[in-house]
C-alpha cells in the first residue's frame, strides 16, 4: 500500500477497484472510520446503542437524511464505493462481501461512521511504541469478548476487542496516550489474562490476524468498532451493511482534531 496518498486520492483508488485490502497505514494523519448502514426504521435504536456504548461505538458522523450517500463532515465521500470491502447481513446473518454497494443501495438507508483504532495507533507509533500488527504488516487481531454492551432496543451483545501486545511500561504509556482520544475508542478496556474477558486463545482471533506475543509482553485490549456486527447478529434487521474488518473509510478529518488534551 502507498502511505503517501492523500485520503481523497486513496478513495479514488478504492472507487476504481485499485485498492481492495485493509487500510492500516494508509493516509497517515487522517481519521479512518468503521461503517454501519441500516434501514431508517432501525437507525434510531442503533443511534441510541452508540450513545450508550461510546467506547466500542464512538460516533463521528451520520447521514444527513435517509438515502444520502454523502458524509460531508468527513470529506467528498460516496459511501456506496469508498470502502475497500463491505459485509452484507440479512436478518442478522452474514450473507456476502461486496466491493461496492451500487446494486444494493436503497432510498431508506442511513449511514453511521464510527471512530477507528487506526487513529490511536498513529499516536502510539509517534511515541516510539511498537504496534505489532503494523510492524508485522497484518490486520490487527480482534476477539469476541464477554464484556457486555448496554442494550438499546433490539441492539445488544458483547464487545469485540482488538489486541496489541506490549511490555508493562509500554502498556502504561499506551493508556496515557489513548486517553486523549475518546472519539477513537480511548484507553484500553483490559490488559493481561484474556480468559478474564472470555477469550480462550489469543493465537486464533475471531477477526484479523494473529501477531507475535513475546514472553515479557502483556496482551492489551481496546474496545473495537467490529462490536456493531455482533449487535446486528442479535437485532436481526432485514438488511445491514458494514465495512469488512480492517477495510475502513478513510476521511479528510485529521487525527489531531480528535485529541481532547
Amino acid at each position: 500500500m502507498d502511505s503517501s496518498l492523500t485520503p481523497a486520492a486513496l478513495r479514488r483508488r478504492i472507487r476504481a477497484g485499485e485498492h481492495t485490502g485493509n487500510t492500516s497505514g494508509c493516509a497517515p494523519g487522517f481519521v479512518q472510520c468503521n461503517i454501519v448502514i441500516l434501514p431508517q426504521e432501525w437507525a434510531h435504536d442503533f443511534l441510541r446503542f452508540c450513545q450508550a456504548n461510546p467506547k466500542p461505538c464512538p460516533l463521528l458522523a451520520v447521514s444527513a437524511a435517509a438515502g444520502d450517500t454523502a458524509l460531508p463532515l468527513l470529506g467528498d465521500i460516496d459511501i456506496r464505493s469508498d470502502v475497500p470491502r463491505y459485509r452484507v447481513f440479512r436478518n442478522g446473518a452474514f450473507e456476502e462481501e461486496r466491493a461496492d454497494l451500487h446494486a444494493l443501495w436503497q432510498p431508506d438507508l442511513v449511514t453511521f461512521a464510527l471512530g477507528c483504532s487506526f487513529s490511536f495507533e498513529e499516536a502510539l507509533l509517534a511515541d516510539g511504541l511498537d504496534v505489532r500488527n503494523v510492524s508485522e504488516g497484518v490486520n490487527v487481531p480482534m476477539y469476541r469478548s464477554s464484556l457486555p454492551c448496554t442494550a438499546a432496543g433490539p441492539f445488544a451483545g458483547n464487545m469485540v476487542v482488538s489486541m496489541r501486545p506490549m511490555r508493562a511500561a509500554d502498556a502504561i504509556r499506551a493508556i496515557q496516550i489513548c486517553t486523549r482520544f475518546p472519539a477513537v475508542h480511548g484507553a484500553p478496556v483490559h490488559l493481561g489474562d484474556p480468559s478474564l474477558i472470555g477469550i480462550a486463545d489469543l493465537h486464533h482471533p475471531d477477526y484479523g490476524d494473529a501477531v507475535t506475543i513475546a514472553e515479557d509482553e502483556l496482551p492489551v485490549f481496546w474496545a473495537c468498532g467490529v462490536t456493531p456486527q455482533v449487535a446486528l447478529e442479535q437485532a436481526k434487521p432485514p438488511l445491514a451493511i458494514t465495512h469488512s474488518p480492517g477495510c475502513m473509510l478513510v476521511t479528510d478529518l485529521r487525527n489531531s482534531q480528535l485529541a481532547v488534551l
